[in-house]
């Protein structure tokens, strides 16, 4: 009994030490992922949070190289950011208290 229970404790214990490489989350291209995406949530903040023109938001959020192409749209508060057609992402405006979110 006390080696089925040593070999149990043993088990889990083992199990809860996954690799890195297991339990790390790695994205190719990861450097356009990072612009398209920080750049749709930081215009959802500018524009619906910190409520400032669209012109001084995309100027904000301007990165370099400039690859992230952004569209707004006021009335449904999103924002939506694309590079070289392959990547893209949306933020939305949720509330006052949460501000944007990225989907």
């Amino acid at each position: 009994m006390k080696t089925f229970l040593l070999c149990a404790v043993l088990a889990t214990v083992t199990a809860g030490c996954a690799s890195e490489t297991e339990t790390a989350r790695y994205y190719d291209n990861n450097d356009i992922e990072l612009a398209v995406g920080n750049g749709a949530l930081m215009m959802c903040s500018c524009v619906f949070v910190m409520e400032m023109p669209e012109d001084h938001c995309r100027a904000w959020v301007r990165a370099s190289p400039n690859v992230a192409r952004l569209s707004v749209d006021t009335t449904a508060k999103t924002v939506e950011s694309s590079a070289f057609i392959t990547w893209a992402a949306k933020a939305h405006w949720v509330d006052e208290k949460r501000g944007c979110v990225l989907e």
